[in-house]
């Protein structure tokens, strides 16, 4: 037991270095499943252990306070973030999203579609969507009269489709062209117009770090800053909500984020109940309100749907943008330069 207990403690102290080293950053996600760990590390301890106990209980209960500082505001013991939409928002102000990466090899095409046509959703974004997925999908995502696609078969294929009126939509490489965005100029039935960024960075594995990830996000971020309108923002960040880079993300763009105050919503990986992480997000400027925010069942994918209803209309926001430190602004050109170095494309 003594040496669960100092693989999870040492486990926790990688986790607080900064660092790009996928095998470091990689203990950003479990941090729910660590705490449990620990908790019942120390329990088994304090109840057989003899020699060392005292000081193993110290590093455990050091352990787990800096796991429940990092996680504490994603549950319900913390303050909400973003308000309920209240009766002041009416049926044109709102709208339903859902966001869901596939994985490119599910072949379980009935099952997504069948959650498309149940949830109807305004807003639609479908992450890791290859050319079987575009052809599968075909005939539900006809239905929109606004698309952007690409289909890519090397997992970080994109469809979005909406049928709230869109005056532009693109699909774009922020940092690699092998793994686009879309961005969305969007309007409310209400007529209040808002842009609209989809995200699917690379993951942190072995041989790749996170160097691109944490790029991408960060310029994702500095663009929605300098947007005119609210901005939304969703997809699969490959990055949990507590890290420091989608942190950072939150305070350079401006973005607010519903979880906070709610729970952690997580969403990958959709086999194993009790070992998930919120991998998919939706951020969004303090503008927005939310009326509905979920995760759906499984469909096959190794990610589990998220599902809001949103409303954005005239009224004052609820809550200021985060502010932007000068050390935020040092954080985003470190990243950015630790990318140009390590860049090979």
């Amino acid at each position: 037991m003594y040496a669960i207990a100092g693989l999870l403690v040492l486990v926790t102290a990688l986790s607080a270095i900064e660092s790009n080293e996928w095998w470091i950053r990689i203990w950003d996600f479990p941090r729910v499943q660590i705490l449990v760990g620990l908790a019942v590390a120390a329990i088994a301890i304090g109840w057989i252990g003899r020699r060392w106990r005292w000081p193993a209980l110290g590093l455990l209960a050091l352990a787990a306070a800096w796991q429940v500082y990092r996680i504490l505001p994603y549950t319900p013991f913390a303050s909400r973030e973003v308000a309920f939409a209240d009766d002041a928002f009416d049926a044109k102000s709102c709208f339903s999203v859902l966001s869901l990466n596939v994985y490119q090899y599910n072949t379980d095409y009935a099952r997504t579609i069948a959650l498309i046509d149940r949830e109807d959703p305004d807003i639609l974004l479908l992450l890791e969507t290859g050319s079987k997925w575009a052809v599968a999908l075909e005939p539900v995502l006809r239905r929109y009269p606004h698309r952007v696609d690409r289909p890519l078969d090397n997992t970080y294929g994109l469809m979005f489709a909406t049928r709230l009126p869109m005056t532009k939509g693109r699909i774009g490489a922020i940092i690699e062209k092998e793994t686009p965005s879309v961005f969305a100029s969007l309007t409310t039935r209400g007529g209040t117009p808002f842009n609209y960024i989809g995200l699917h960075p690379r993951p942190p594995l072995p041989g790749q770090d996170t160097e691109a990830r944490d790029a991408e996000i960060a310029i994702a971020a500095g663009r929605a800053r300098a947007m005119k309108y609210p901005v939304l923002a969703g997809g699969d960040f490959n990055d949990v909500a507590w890290s420091h880079t989608s942190q950072l993300f939150k305070r350079i763009g401006g973005y607010l984020d519903p979880r906070i105050g709610r729970g952690t919503y997580p969403t990958f990986p959709a086999g194993y109940p009790g070992f998930r992480w919120p991998l998919d997000h939706l951020f969004f400027t303090p503008e927005f309100r939310v009326r509905s925010l979920g995760v759906g069942a499984s469909i096959g994918s190794d990610h589990l749907p998220v599902t809001a209803v949103l409303c954005l209309g005239d009224t004052v926001p609820d809550a200021p943008a985060p502010k932007v430190s000068t050390e935020d602004r040092k954080d985003a050109r470190e990243i950015l330069n630790e990318y140009r170095e390590t860049d090979t494309h």
